[in-house]
């Protein structure tokens, strides 16, 4: 006769896909534990992994592996007489059914796998623990959204699908849905992966929302869902016929687990969605405590929706999230409560609160070591993605006030995406209605606007902004004052007016000595540094410049250290002292990776590279320009790109490829005149200078002339990868003889190959800038081209076949 079946798992209904790393650990665990607790939200995919590590563990059980079904289980008197049909143990007359149950199975060696306990938690806890105690050789594996919180359970989080970092097809989620979407009768091809990859990132990797979507494809193409994903509740509802009620749709996925919450975890879950990013206990309290919850509970009732699997946590439990999709039902949840505006409003002001403490701790108050402003720095980072959900909220609400006051303690929102987020979210509030907001406050915030104008290489408007805010500032505000005056001259520094700077640095200097602001005595003291060195006084800008490193390490904030270090540096470097300038730059590059600040350690490599090629250190000067320039494009910084455009034109002279430091040297002119920025023209002179004496006249003015049309990727490319200059003129239209041009006419063209503007060759031919126009209007007609830089290139090149 044929052996009986030792299990009763049911066949699987489609490929499994992933997990690979789970099915290994948890088929590892029950040599260790005797019950196992597979634990997660719905539609994260507990009972599939479940069975597979069950169908895995049948060799290890010589009396079966038995699945005990508890979703389709109303009541909780139902339990044991169902673990009873699946195991054929029929009731006897006076004698608990649990304890027949017990009787065999106390010598057996076998499996248990309780699925969906969550409804009936307290009942399968109970009755789980007594088996176990009671059945020396009987194991159990449970799948809930809650641990049975018994003595002997080992409790397994179920984590989403792997996600995919960028435009990749070997992810867990990327590859479930290619399977899913294929059974449902549609092949995807390579062009569909980015948005077959935002997808899977937009819902989390839940392979539930993963199924339901790619049952979708026979509709809507990946692009579409995506796009549709927002609504996803009523997108994703086409689940198998034969799935559970509670799977057939995300919705009702969602609502199963928000159905078996108290009242008050509800409330909870529901003010949670609040939040925009990952949250501490301290920010729940303070934001979701209101009736019918007490501060008091908010703690318990975090802990039993993590413990439910709603809310997701660190391993130590001090930063929590909510998935995306529980985040979308628990806002319409709170929108169907009537608590959207009353909960958006709190935030607000509690962002407020914390935002300003964090401020002052990190920047203005005195004596505070650097472990505590580093927290509060990092504290505030952390709130970076509930920032921008509060100012948003201010937009909308007209909480203008309120709005203002966040943007001018976010010192996160300042060092994020370059450091220019906080002019749109400035000029938005400043945008609406002010009749409501004191002037004085204007004044403080547009400094942070002018900040993030300068950040952002907008200088001339940045001046104008710094100006207005300090004419409406009060003197009685002396940190935001300093900080003001500081960003003028900064502003007028990269300006080229030195002279201009000295009054607002000394200004600046002398408020912050009276109140004893080491932060802004040390920016204060760099600044004369910097006007100093820019003026020609090396003695002065050392002196200032060790001043300033002193204050600095007296306030302890290691963004302030690396700037005055850096400050330092420079005036070595102007001393010619390459040695020492190299030793500042790289004591400022610790300190700024301990920040993470990307666009200040970016300059630091830019200068760092640049003096390890005048030492010939090449190798290294290579890879910190690299890494510089990855930064720079990173955060959008053109300044920061022209800094590493000039340290490579370096980098290529020393090498020998002086061709390669001409066209590097004029894409980095061209960059900072585009942004408004003085060019060093000292340096570029001296090096065309050494160019037309190498390489000819004509030569270095067509690599000048080139090299400033270049974009900036293609010349950094030319010394990093080692290409070299092709001769070849650039396509345009065929040879023209210069008697064509008048002899006006061929000078202006030469002056363009200088990158000259029209006023400027105004003032050098004594003509007026219409007529130079209307000049070279006429030689663009003549040769056929439609920009000046070809008719640039084209007289620096004639000049040269002329010579020659």
């Amino acid at each position: 006769m044929p052996e009986p079946p030792r299990h009763n798992l049911p066949a699987e209904p489609n490929r499994f896909v992933g997990r690979e790393r789970d099915l290994e650990d948890l088929g590892g665990l029950f040599g260790q534990a005797r019950v196992v607790t597979l634990c997660g939200v719905g539609g994260i995919g507990k009972t599939r992994l479940a069975l597979r590590v069950a169908a895995g563990l049948l060799p290890s059980f010589a009396d079966g592996v038995w699945l005990i079904e508890m979703a389709r289980l109303g009541r909780a008197e139902l339990v044991v007489p169902e673990i009873a049909r699946v195991l054929r143990i029929r009731a006897e007359a006076n004698r608990p059914l649990l304890d027949t149950v017990t009787a065999r199975l106390r010598d057996l060696r076998c499996l248990l796998v309780l699925d969906n306990c969550e409804h009936l938690i307290d009942v399968c806890a109970e009755v789980t623990a007594g088996l176990v105690a009671s059945c020396p050789r009987l194991s159990v594996m449970a799948t809930s959204r809650e641990p049975l919180r018994i003595a002997s359970e080992l409790i397994w989080r179920v984590p989403p699908l792997d996600l995919p970092d960028a435009e990749s097809a070997d992810a867990e989620s990327v590859q479930l849905f290619l399977d899913r979407a294929a059974a449902a009768g549609t092949r995807l091809g390579p062009d569909s992966l980015p948005d077959v990859v935002r997808l899977c990132r937009a819902l989390d990797g839940l392979p539930l929302a993963l199924e339901l979507a790619a049952a979708r494809t026979s509709l809507l193409n990946p692009g579409q869902i995506a796009d549709r994903i927002d609504d996803r509740f009523s997108l994703l509802t086409t689940g198998g016929r034969t799935a559970p009620a509670r799977q057939r749709t995300l919705l009702a996925a969602v609502e199963w687990s928000y159905d078996l919450l108290s009242t008050k975890e509800q409330v909870l879950l529901r003010r949670l969605s609040a939040f925009a990013g990952a949250f501490d206990l301290e920010l729940a309290e303070q934001v979701c405590a209101d009736q019918p919850l007490s501060p008091a509970e908010i703690v318990d009732l975090l802990g039993s929706l993590v413990d439910k699997s709603l809310v997701l946590c660190d391993e130590s439990r001090t930063r929590y999230w909510l998935l995306e999709t529980i985040k979308r039902y628990a806002v319409d949840r709170l929108q169907q409560a009537g608590e959207r505006e009353l909960l958006r409003e709190r935030h607000l002001r509690v962002l407020c609160e914390l935002q300003a403490r964090h401020f002052v701790t990190e920047m203005i108050e005195q004596g505070v070591p650097w472990p505590a402003r580093l927290r509060a720095l990092t504290a505030g980072r952390n709130l970076l993605d509930d920032q921008r959900a509060a100012l948003d909220w201010a937009v909308e609400s007209g909480n203008v006030s309120l709005g203002l006051r966040l943007c001018a303690t976010s010192i996160g929102l300042l060092r994020a995406g370059g450091l220019t987020e906080i002019v749109s979210w400035t000029e938005r509030l400043l945008s609406l209605d002010l009749s409501r907001v004191p002037a004085e406050q204007i004044a403080y915030v547009k400094a942070y606007l002018a900040y993030g104008l300068t950040a952002r290489d907008e200088l001339g408007r940045a001046l104008e902004v710094a100006e207005e805010s300090l004419a409406g500032m009060s003197p009685a505000h002396q940190f935001p004052r300093c900080v003001m005056l500081n960003i003028i001259v900064t502003v007028l520094l990269r300006m080229g007016r030195a002279d201009e700077a000295l009054g607002y640095a000394e200004e600046s200097l002398a408020i912050a000595t009276r109140c004893g602001d080491a932060w802004n005595q040390a920016v204060g003291l760099a600044g004369l540094s910097a006007v100093a060195l820019m003026r020609g006084r090396l003695r002065e800008a050392q002196r200032h410049g060790e001043e300033a490193l002193a204050r600095a390490r007296e306030h302890g904030h290691r963004w302030i250290m690396a700037r005055t270090a850096a400050q330092l540096g420079a005036v070595a470097e102007a001393r010619g002292d390459l040695v020492a300038a190299e030793s500042h730059y790289a004591m400022a590059v610790p300190w700024l990776r301990e920040l993470g600040g990307d666009v200040d350690l970016g300059r630091c490599l830019a200068r760092t590279g640049r003096i390890a090629a005048m030492l010939h250190d090449f190798g290294a000067a290579r890879e910190r320009l690299a890494a510089s320039l990855a930064l720079s494009r990173e955060a959008g910084q053109r300044q920061g790109v022209a800094r590493c455009l000039v340290g490579l034109s370096v980098l290529a002279e020393q090498e020998g490829d002086l061709e390669g430091a001409v066209l590097a040297a004029a894409a980095a002119s061209a960059l900072r005149e585009s942004i408004g920025q003085h060019s060093a023209t000292t340096r570029i002179e001296e090096l065309l200078g050494r160019a037309r004496a190498k390489l000819g006249e004509g030569r270095a003015m067509s690599l000048w002339s080139r090299g400033r049309v270049m974009s900036p990727d293609d010349a950094a490319r030319h010394v990093l990868e080692g290409e070299r200059a092709a001769p070849e003129r650039p396509a345009a239209a065929a040879p023209v003889k210069p008697s064509l041009l008048t002899a006006r006419e061929q000078e202006i063209a030469g002056l363009l190959t200088r990158g000259l503007s029209n006023r400027a060759i105004a003032e050098e031919l004594v003509i007026s800038p219409a007529t130079v126009a209307r000049h070279i209007a006429n030689i663009m007609e003549k040769l056929g081209y439609s920009s000046r830089a070809q008719i640039a290139v084209w007289a620096a090149e004639h000049s040269s076949n002329s010579s020659a």
